[in-house]
């Protein structure tokens, strides 16, 4: 685990002990047990004007480490441990069907454990490696290394005498302590260790403790076992394994909040056990791909995988699509396109078409092409038919069909001299800025945050399947399908406010009550005050709407790719959107779809092409 991090000045309204991922007052839910006890005793804070008050706090069992009551988290040296705590607390209430009867007894373990050895422990899981010496071990607040070490090597969840092999003692090892250890077998003593690895690997296969390895070497050597247990319950509360233990961290220290939600049974990521078990089979499936990049070592075992969790098909569609790309750019067409047709990605049908075509199957792809535009998945699937099936009929030597012309977005050309230090964007939005007409770079971050503020309640629904844990910025869900299906009834009440004036005061009062709290859709670095009331002004609720619902349709293709700037004539309750491009720089597909629907719903929006003025000599 990496450093503390150095302390830092907070605002009154963000420091303290207050658990911000609980919402904006809360109780902190730090779960302090004693030994045989089943019940919580959390620290209780209230929240004043400016800042924090302690409430109280229950008596805590002499065998535990007696966490400070300090008004700064980053003063308290076991913040880990608290948020480790806390995980687990969360976990055995949630879970508690599912647990095998090992992870129970780790974390009825874990509470027995006196507080040094708790810290210590912490410390080694969110570090990387299952190998660790006592002298990087040193950590002021933990105290005698050997001594918080004692009980857990009684217990069997370190080890001092674990069996390494040779690439082990390379890892802990020194460059001198490996020469001083190897001597007489290192032919080069300046060369390199990778070097001296490759010379005696062929010959060193045993494994044993690093004490046999170099009888000289006295400092101790703890080897984490429960790394993949860990894992496991890391697994259980996030809903997946791409987050780590630190991710704890920014919200611990109040500089990140998110949104409170009500959790149920149903809303965790992972039902039951075989959910469990065949997230981890995918994700294993997955590393050994990515570290081999052997595709055939894991397909059939994916191909094989089913399972009734719609998030966990989801993940075995995109792992297909991998293995799919991987198999085609090897040239192994066949495989791909099976690979292709059973998965549930997106673009899976857009590769088999294109897999088709290059097998010189013309009129099946033709044929698939033309099924696929009667309903296309999304914008970027129709562009890309657009384009694909012209092309199929003439290599059938069909008739071509007549082609509506888009219309061209009005156009503007600017001559600007050259700054090094400004991006295009900011240039032209410089140039083009008057106090009567006020130029913002807001790229995508103006229509998203818009789109949150006004469907706070329906992205944050408590539904199962979206909210999994206390530190999430938005739905899991968020970019499958039917992330509008599910949510269907509440959008629609959020977006009639467009109708009747509503939704005025209904973002007015969501940019104030949830201002930093953590969204997907709203970027409060980009969305101040000002922005938002010249916003509210001049963009048209009809345009509101239709942006809106292009947005639902597909948020992963459609939330990016908007102009980048936007022009409001405050007089005239007006304004313009301008996409900026520099020299050589092209329209992008994501921006040609924009523009096109901007331009279908008379839209005003212009192309700023940006040329650099010579400098005169």
């Amino acid at each position: 685990m990496r450093s503390r991090p150095k302390q830092k000045t907070l605002a009154p309204s963000t420091c303290g002990l207050r658990q911000v991922v609980w919402g904006r007052v809360s109780t902190t839910p730090a779960c302090w047990r004693g030994p045989g006890e089943r019940t919580a005793h959390p620290i209780a804070f209230a929240r004043a004007p400016g800042k924090l008050i302690s409430v109280r706090i229950s008596s805590i069992d002499a065998q535990w480490l007696v966490l400070p009551v300090i008004s700064n988290p980053l003063e308290d040296p076991f913040y880990y441990l608290k948020n480790f705590r806390h995980v687990l607390d969360w976990i055995a209430a949630r879970y508690e069907d599912v647990l095998t009867v090992d992870e129970q007894r780790f974390i009825a373990g874990f509470a027995q454990l006196p507080g040094h050895s708790q810290a210590l422990w912490v410390r080694m899981i969110m570090r990387k490696g299952d190998h660790f010496r006592a002298g990087r071990l040193n950590y002021p607040e933990i105290g005698d290394t050997a001594l918080a070490a004692a009980p857990l090597l009684a217990l069997g969840w370190l080890d001092n005498q674990a069996p390494l092999a040779l690439a082990d003692v390379f890892d802990v090892l020194q460059k001198a302590e490996i020469l001083a250890c190897f001597s007489a077998r290192i032919t080069q003593p300046k060369g390199k260790k990778t070097d001296w690895f490759e010379q005696l690997a062929a010959d060193l296969t045993q494994r044993q403790p690093l004490s046999q390895w170099h009888p000289g070497l006295t400092e101790p050597l703890y080897t984490l076992n429960h790394r993949a247990l860990c894992d496991r319950l890391r697994l259980m509360f996030f809903g997946n394994l791409g987050q780590s233990w630190s991710d704890l961290v920014l919200a611990d220290l109040g500089l990140f909040t998110y949104e409170k939600v009500d959790f149920s049974h149903e809303s965790r990521a992972l039902g039951c056990r075989a959910d469990i078990e065949g997230y981890l089979q995918l994700h294993a499936c997955r590393e050994q791909f990515e570290l081999s990049g052997d595709a055939a070592a894991v397909l059939q075992q994916v191909l094989d995988y089913q399972a009734d969790n719609r998030w966990l098909q989801r993940r075995r569609g995109r792992l297909l699509f991998q293995l799919g790309q991987h198999l085609e750019r090897a040239g192994d067409l066949t495989r791909a396109l099976e690979v292709y047709q059973h998965s549930l990605h997106p673009e899976a049908r857009q590769r088999s078409i294109r897999v088709l075509e290059r097998q010189a199957h013309y009129a099946p792809a033709l044929q698939l092409a033309e099924d696929a535009q009667q309903a296309p998945l999304t914008d970027a699937e129709l562009q890309h038919l657009r384009r694909i099936i012209p092309r199929l009929r003439r290599k059938l030597g069909l008739a071509p069909l007549p082609v509506a012309q888009a219309m061209a977005p009005d156009r503007l050309d600017l001559s600007l001299p050259r700054d090094e230090a400004a991006s295009v964007e900011l240039m032209a939005a410089a140039h083009l800025h008057s106090a009567a007409a006020p130029v913002h770079y807001v790229e995508n971050t103006l229509v998203n945050g818009l789109f949150g503020l006004l469907c706070w309640p329906a992205i944050f629904a408590p539904l199962p399947g979206a909210f999994f844990h206390p530190y999430q910025s938005g739905p899991a869900d968020m970019l499958e399908d039917d992330f509008y299906q599910q949510r269907a009834d509440r959008f629609e009440a959020c977006l009639a406010q467009l109708d009747d004036g509503r939704y005025l005061t209904t973002i007015r009062d969501t940019y104030a009550a949830k201002f930093g709290v953590q969204s997907n859709f709203v970027a409060w670095n980009h969305l101040n005050q000002n922005l938002l009331e010249e916003a509210l002004r001049c963009l048209p609720p009809a345009h509101l709407k239709l942006w809106f619902r292009r947005l639902l349709l597909d948020i992963r293709a459609n939330r990016s790719g908007m102009p980048d700037l936007i022009q409001f004539f405050t007089a005239q309750h007006t304004y313009r959107m301008i996409e900026v491009k520099g020299p050589g720089d092209r329209l992008q597909d994501n921006q040609l779809r924009w523009l096109a629907f901007c331009e279908e719903h008379g839209m005003p929006v212009t192309v700023c092409y940006v040329q650099w003025q010579e400098l005169q000599g």
